[in-house]
């Protein structure tokens, strides 16, 4: 694939959202085609094809095409193979194929064969210039009973931007609605290379060859997306095999398998021209390398490895060992900020955080390096001495940040808290996007949307319809982090409504992502955006006068997504528990004002308390949290009771649910409560609510 050439000076992250969009203008339709659009090679796509037997495969030759004559060598299978060479003449000629094989290719199984001696007819013409080839042909068979022919139509045809031949074959014998059709794409388009990772991310295990593929894969992917890696069962975004599948299936990909290092560096070695090598003894020398790694384009090793660098010939540009041996991190990162800040993105940064201790899983590393990324895990712990210094580096280099920059991967588990990261960032107008462990996003961010795909989500209310409540108990059933972290694929979904809350920022970072997604929806599963804005933010953090670019953002984000659910998550003021999850009356009036389109919206994490309803909508907090440690039995009582506490009808009863729990648990559970309990679609029951709303109204004092 022709790699866009990057203008000078061009922000990073708008860099990577052009390179989308100029590869989904690249699927929009093509005023006209010739003869060299099909030249070439066409190759099977099996997982859009009719089935095949033992000839495993068929492709096309097209040898020459002009107007009035075209040559195709069509071969069936691999290992075993049938070849035919068509010579024909267009516009209306007979042409005459000798048959020198007995082969029915495309359904060796049936008892029927072509009569070797005889000839094919064919005519062959253009339905459309050089988009669509048809050719008309009697074929002389035997079967059980005796000679006969077949007279049927062949068409072949080309997508909107040539990438796709789509040829199909319809027999008169056969079915009208089972057709015999074949996807060919050409030779090389969208072939690409994957690996599956091991879960021993020890620095002792597979880290260090682990984090070079990773790199590598930073590298070569910035000529397209040629690399990408199934995950373990036990990474945090379980969907990494649906997704490859997915690309194969809908997007056209072929995928080979590469098991070592050496076979990716070897499959790989024109890409890829220098190397870094970091400290084992040293943690933070292997965040510092990630940002060396993006800015020179190169991959990280430890000094085992660095004679396997020498032997593929790769020029070492940075040495760290040693270098901080007895620095502490903040020492590091002053220092790595001293060399490099200054030709680091200001768009978008990473904090190399989650794990600690001699484990680190850097599965957002490859996208960090594309974006030209600084690393780092700096504390964000404003409260803690200890961290006193780290805290203040911290809040420097996200000061410095672009506005509406983003913030990649995770803080650290073992220096400050999620709620003090998200702080941070948001007080300085910079969005999160996690986890450390986002995996393939220099491959996802250019694959783009099938031509023509628009998101539609499934709403269950039409405007200005009216959804009365009666006197029950109602449950909304919501799954959080992005998609559940994978708690998509788990066992169970379109049993019951569900709600699902979408990472907005994927609609330019995996927009093939969020359309599997999409495509895979029941009419139970019902999409919705959060939090806070585009991207993880706390609404309290945000500067006042960042407020309505974050709104207008997240309006953007909701409209292209077909989002009308918006949730806010906050815990700027302490912790979901001790400390203030709630919102205050003024800031509710901005975001009820500024998305007139949201017909609902949520808070919350943990149970939180503000319940609004004005302009006839309502904001309705979470007054359950189903905690995975609870049986199931617990979570029935725990319902009850809070059923019996709020004894009002109807009582709306907004539950959380986390991606331990898969579905199956979920609606056992539900399951279980009876008929004074139903269970509706999110959209339903904030539309009900608003109808009857029965909380007392309460928000966070001023």
């Amino acid at each position: 694939m022709t790699s866009l050439p990057k203008p000078r000076g061009l922000r990073p992250v708008f860099y990577a959202w052009l390179i989308g969009l100029s590869l989904l203008l690249a699927g929009t339709a093509r005023a006209e085609f010739t003869g060299s659009d099909w030249a070439g090679k066409w190759v099977l796509i099996p997982e859009q094809s009719s089935a095949l037997d033992v000839f495993d495969t068929v492709s096309l030759e097209f040898q020459s095409v002009s107007t009035d004559h075209v040559v195709i060598n069509e071969k069936w299978g691999s290992r075993r193979s049938h070849a035919e060479l068509l010579d024909l003449q267009l516009g209306g000629a007979v042409n005459a194929v000798p048959i020198e094989h007995k082969v029915f290719a495309s359904n060796v199984f049936m008892g029927v064969r072509r009569e070797v001696g005889a000839n094919r007819a064919i005519v062959a013409k253009w339905a459309k210039p050089f988009a669509e080839l048809e050719l008309q042909e009697t074929l002389p068979i035997v079967s059980s009973q005796g000679h006969r022919t077949l007279s049927y139509r062949t068409t072949l045809s080309l997508n909107a931007d040539g990438t796709i031949l789509t040829w199909r074959v319809q027999r008169p014998t056969r079915p009208a609605d089972e057709p015999q059709v074949y996807r060919l794409k050409r030779e090389g388009y969208r072939d690409a290379f994957y690996m599956t990772m091991s879960d021993n991310w020890g620095i002792d295990q597979d880290l260090p060859e682990q984090a070079a593929l990773i790199t590598l894969q930073g590298v070569v992917n910035q000529q397209g997306p040629q690399l990408y890696f199934v995950y373990g069962p036990e990474w945090d975004f379980r969907f990494t095999g649906q997704i490859k599948d997915y690309y194969q299936a809908k997007k056209a990909f072929s995928f080979k398998e590469l098991k070592t290092f050496r076979q990716a560096l070897t499959t790989f070695k024109d890409q890829v021209h220098r190397y870094i090598v970091w400290d084992k003894e040293v943690r933070t020398s292997l965040i510092v390398a990630f940002t060396v790694a993006g800015l020179e384009k190169a991959i990280v090793v430890p000094a085992d490895l660095i004679p396997l660098m020498e032997e593929f010939g790769l020029k070492q540009v940075a040495d760290f060992r040693g270098k901080f041996t007895g620095m502490s991190d903040v020492e590091i990162y002053r220092w790595a900020h001293d060399q490099y800040w200054e030709r680091c993105s200001k768009d978008a940064i990473v904090w190399m955080g989650g794990d600690a201790g001699s484990r680190m899983r850097p599965g957002v590393a490859d996208f960090g390096m594309m974006q030209r990324c600084f690393f780092t895990d700096l504390s964000t712990d404003a409260n803690n001495p200890k961290w006193a210094e780290e805290y203040k580096l911290a809040d420097k280099l996200l000061g410095e940040m672009n506005p509406m920059a983003m913030c990649f991967g995770w803080h650290s588990y073992a220096k400050d808290k999620e709620r003090d990261h998200v702080k941070l960032a948001s007080s300085h107008l910079v969005r999160v996007s996690g986890l450390h462990t986002l995996p393939n996003t220099s491959f996802n961010s250019q694959v783009p949307l099938t031509p023509g795909f628009t998101f539609r989500n499934h709403p269950n209310v039409k405007e200005g319809e009216t959804h009365t409540p009666e006197k029950k108990v109602y449950i909304a059933a919501v799954q959080t982090d992005s998609l559940g972290i994978g708690a998509w694929t788990r066992p169970g979904r379109g049993t019951i409504p569900y709600a699902w809350q979408v990472s907005m920022n994927w609609l330019w970072m995996s927009p093939s992502v969020l359309e599997m997604f999409y495509d895979q929806a029941t009419p139970n599963d019902l999409f919705i955006a959060g939090l806070s804005g585009p991207g993880y933010m706390y609404a309290k953090a945000i500067p006042p006068a960042g407020l309505p670019q974050v709104i207008a953002k997240s309006r953007e984000f909701m409209s292209k997504l077909d989002l009308h659910i918006f949730e806010f998550m906050d815990y700027s003021e302490g912790a979901s528990i001790e400390g203030n999850p709630d919102l205050p009356q003024s800031l509710i009036n901005t975001y009820f004002k500024e998305m007139p389109e949201v017909i609902g919206f949520l808070n919350g994490y943990a149970p939180a308390y503000t319940f609004v309803h004005q302009d006839g909508r309502v904001l309705v907090s979470y007054d359950y949290y189903m905690s995975e440690g609870r049986s199931e039995r617990e979570v029935v009582a725990d319902l009850r009771e809070l059923a019996a506490i709020n004894d009002k009808r109807p009582y709306f009863l907004l539950m959380h649910v986390r991606q331990w729990s898969d579905i199956t648990r979920v609606k056992a559970v539900l399951d279980e409560l009876g008929s004074a309990f139903e269970v509706v679609p999110l959209d339903v029951f904030l539309k009900m609510a608003a109808t009857d709303p029965t909380f007392e109204t309460y928000t966070r004092p001023e």
